[in-house]
């Protein structure tokens, strides 16, 4: 027993100095070095989001290697994730064992989260402006942007409190994709701004059913007028539309407003006779559009090249498919005359690690992806939107632009009318409050849509009480009532790291096997007695 348990205290003894080394110890502030050190090797880790396009996929393969031959000293090692959610998974969890990558394809409300650490993530207005290795910086071995050739809305959006923590790396809003052909059938014509009341109106039009119960609008069994994909962001716009709480600044609660409540009533008649679902409710809206059972598809900018008849990345069969002409619109908006709509889109952020010269390789790595070559063969793959005015003005760029129609591949119309009504309209966009829990409150505000959508359609009685019960549900199951404001500490962070289970499971086998000896010595000292 003695051997045993000196054996348990060691071991626990050794996880816990491994733990020390390699857990969450106070990081110190990274310094810019007076220079950069050629003769050293560098090694470092960027993970990316990719949603299986094999095109993205090589675009940072290319970058990767471009870099690699002007920096043969530093090597970048991709890591490639299907969700952004994922990412953010991984990341938290490896905080506490210092293990996070160099560099990263991420959003400003997870950034808020991984903050949480001390001096985990660089901020990087010092980096930005500093002669040598900043923004346009004299030692850069690439053409990179300027600070000021980033577009100053995108560029804001990646300030949290006082510092800028990341740079934009592509930037979307969401569109309004939408069957022309069927709106015209039902005897409306497509406004070049769309409000919620004609959407719902047109929507409810398009329920009516022949005899045999096939919808005539489109002679099929299925048809479900107007489907949003995410309906966190329809929450968020409708609010900011409307002029209504959401949050502060500073992380305070205020979507559960009276209303919030009002926009949820609005919703509950077309969700009950199925003119209005949902991505997580009914399937992917693209998918339905093609197929001609769907009038308006609300989805990213970037989701326009699996939107249309002829999509290059349409997901159904040939034989499913139904040729319409395909329109473009901003969002549904209340005020014609004061449109607004929501900014989105990956940014890059630098993490801090021990060796200020490794955090320096991998912010002239993380400048590079601002770099022309990039942002245009990046932003060409889907609808986005380059984050620079140095390549939203080139040659190149605007040549991509005036192309549109010209294949249903590289030029598709439908993608690049989504890119061209972001560039028109980036003043008017927006973003919300970035603060620790702030992700938390964005998937509240889907949910808030979901759960009402799915009561209704089961009957449910919707009232006041209804209303009630639904926001004290919410708050609790996104720990909104834990919030109160961002000051209060609370960490938004994933699941425990291993390292940490498994020094609390040796440590409390450790405490079983100490119980396990004192009672057994016990008990033998007893017997000896007698």
């Amino acid at each position: 027993m003695k051997k045993i348990l000196s054996l348990v205290l060691a071991l626990a003894l050794c996880v816990t100095l491994f733990a020390g080394c390699h857990g969450a110890k106070r990081m110190e502030a990274f310094v810019i070095p007076e220079n950069f050190d050629m003769e050293r090797e560098y090694t470092v880790t960027f993970w990316a989001k990719n949603d299986t396009n094999v095109t993205q996929t090589n675009i940072y393969k290319k970058a990767i290697s471009d870099f690699e031959a002007l920096y043969p000293n530093i090597h970048v090692e991709l890591k490639l994730y299907t969700d952004y959610s994922k990412i953010y998974n991984d990341v938290i969890t490896n905080i506490p064992t210092a293990t996070t990558p160099n560099v990263c394809i991420t959003y400003p409300d997870h950034i808020a989260t991984y903050m949480t650490g001390d001096n985990t993530v660089v901020p990087l207005d010092a980096l930005f402006v500093d002669s040598r290795y900043g923004l346009g910086g004299s030692e850069l071995r690439f053409d990179g942007p300027t600070k000021e050739e980033i577009v100053p809305k995108f560029l804001a959006e990646c300030t949290i409190g006082d510092a800028t923590y990341a740079m934009p790396y592509m930037r979307s809003t969401e569109a309004c994709y939408i069957n022309k052909d069927y709106v015209e059938k039902l005897g409306y014509t497509v406004p070049d701004v769309l409000t919620w009341d004609f959407i719902f109106e047109v929507s409810e039009a398009a329920m009516a059913k022949d005899a045999d119960g096939n919808f005539l609008v489109n002679g099929q069994k299925v048809m479900i007028p107007f489907i949003y994909k995410s309906t966190d962001n329809m929450m968020i716009q409708m609010l900011a539309q409307k002029g209504a709480g959401y949050s502060t600044d500073e992380g305070d609660i205020l979507i559960f407003n009276d209303t919030t409540k009002e926009l949820l009533s609005m919703i509950e008649e077309p969700a009950g006779t199925g003119a209005f679902s949902t991505f997580k409710i009914t399937g992917y809206p693209a998918n339905l559009l093609n197929a001609g059972q769907c009038i308006f598809a609300i989805d990213s900018t970037a989701g326009a090249t699996w939107m249309g008849t002829d999509a290059p990345l349409c997901d159904i069969s040939e034989d499913k498919l139904v040729r319409f002409e395909t329109a473009v619109r901003m969002i549904p908006q209340f005020d014609t005359e004061n449109v607004k709509m929501i900014s989105q889109g990956p940014s890059v952020c630098v993490f801090n690690k021990s060796d200020p010269q490794e955090v320096l390789a991998s912010w002239l790595f993380a400048q590079y992806l601002l770099t022309n070559d990039v942002q245009i063969a990046y932003s060409q793959t889907e609808g986005y939107a380059p984050v620079t005015t140095k390549a939203q003005n080139s040659a190149e760029y605007q040549d991509y632009l005036s192309r549109a129609g010209e294949d249903n591949a590289l030029y598709y119309d439908v993608k690049l009318k989504a890119t061209k009504l972001l560039l028109e309209n980036t003043e008017n966009t927006f973003v919300t409050p970035v603060f620790n829990g702030s992700a938390s409150l964005r998937n509240a505000a889907g949910q808030l849509i979901e759960n009402v959508t799915k009561s209704v359609r089961r009957k449910e009685t919707v009232d006041d009480a209804y209303y009630e019960k639904l926001y004290a549900d919410i708050a609790s199951l996104y720990r909104l009532n834990q919030l109160g404001g961002a000051a209060d500490g609370r960490q938004e962070l994933g699941e425990m790291p291993t390292m940490s289970k498994v020094l609390i499971g040796v440590l409390a086998g450790t405490w079983v096997l100490i119980g396990a000896y004192v009672l057994a010595d016990m008990l033998k000292k007893k017997k000896n007695q007698k």
